[in-house]
């Protein structure tokens, strides 16, 4: 498969590496706004560069499209692509607003293509390690699942254009919490509602948040909590599930996050606890995994972990826990399947 990548930043560069392990997989071209940013990666990767991204949609060498560029152009580039036949990756969150989210859904599914959102999460191995252990039922009823996520933040962020509203449609819950949103709808199936606390405690981008907490109801009675922040100081991931028989706690992404590990272990009341761990060294093997449920899901004709109705109902559920901070109530979530399936791919 010949692949375009659309945007030389720090995603772009992560998505082109991690296509060196699959040889038949060909990087065409990297673009980037300016030609030069281009042109760094793509002597690195032996390709050509580009400037711009409207030629590159259009080229009948290039397969896939996968967009790495800021939330403000996702829609429009993604769109033009699937126009012209091909097959979509594009970085979370999927686009700037649900209606433009719900349209790149629509148009994948009515031209018979692949859009996938970049939701790199799923495939860490200790989290599907631990869904593994979820769905087989070792960890008995779900209970509730707790997860804290954040970033130290770095100087001059506020002059980022992740900092900017006019480039984003939220902070911290919207740039990174989104990641565990989706992982919690992936694990709980539907959610039936939120609660919200949303806040700009440090960094001077208002009217965005950099510190998120917010709790989701599941339509089956489990709950699970959320804290994404931006003053951590340090940067941590934790990803917590618990059942009536046991127990399932993700630690670390590799990198600044620490050594991946699951730590996994049953309910007991009279024994010592008793826990096994198991440790994912080496480097964050997420974006490979992910490069190999897109190459598949194009291949098999389905539809991929992560695709295009995961992104969009991820940004819904960020959407609705902002409401509910602006509410200081809960906001309920469940919709009619009819609604649900017009913009499913």
């Amino acid at each position: 498969m010949r692949v375009a990548i659309i945007g030389a930043g720090l995603q772009g560069n992560r998505r082109a590496e991690a296509l060196r392990q699959f040889p038949d997989m060909e990087l065409v071209i990297v673009t980037a706004a300016h030609l030069s940013i281009a042109q760094t990666l793509a002597r690195r990767m032996n390709c050509e560069a580009g400037e711009g991204w409207r030629a590159v949609v259009g080229r009948p060498d290039v397969d896939a499209v996968v967009v790495c560029t800021p939330p403000n152009s996702h829609a429009e580039i993604t769109l033009a692509a699937l126009a012209q036949g091909k097959h979509v990756l594009c970085e979370k969150p999927l686009a700037r607003t649900l209606e433009e989210a719900a349209a790149m859904a629509r148009s994948a599914n009515e031209n018979g293509l692949i859009l996938k959102c970049g939701f790199n999460h799923r495939h860490h191995p200790a989290i599907q390690k631990a869904k593994e252990l979820w769905e087989s039922g070792w960890l008995g009823r779900p209970l509730f699942l707790r997860s804290c996520y954040g970033i130290c933040g770095r100087p001059g962020f506020e002059r980022e254009w992740r900092a900017n509203p006019h480039i984003v449609s939220g902070g911290q819950l919207m740039e990174q919490g989104i990641h565990v949103v989706d992982l919690f709808r992936w694990f709980l199936g539907d959610l039936a509602g939120v609660l919200g606390v949303v806040e700009t405690r440090y960094w001077p981008i208002q009217p965005l948040e950099d510190n998120a907490c917010v709790i989701f109801r599941a339509a089956g009675g489990a709950f699970a909590l959320l804290h994404s922040s931006l003053t951590q100081w340090k940067n941590l991931f934790q990803f917590e599930i618990f059942g009536e028989d046991g127990y399932a706690v993700v630690e670390g992404l590799g990198g600044g996050y620490g050594t991946e590990r699951l730590v996994c272990g049953k309910k007991t009341y009279d024994k010592p606890f008793h826990a096994e761990v198991t440790e994912f060294r080496g480097t964050d093997s997420s974006w490979a995994g992910e490069w190999k449920e897109f190459l598949a899901a194009i291949r098999e004709k389905r539809q991929p972990l992560g695709n295009a109705t995961d992104g969009l109902e991820a940004m819904r559920l960020v959407f609705s826990a902002y409401e509910a901070a602006r509410r200081g109530s809960e906001v309920p979530l469940l919709r009619g399947a009819e609604q649900r399936a017009e913009c499913s791919p």
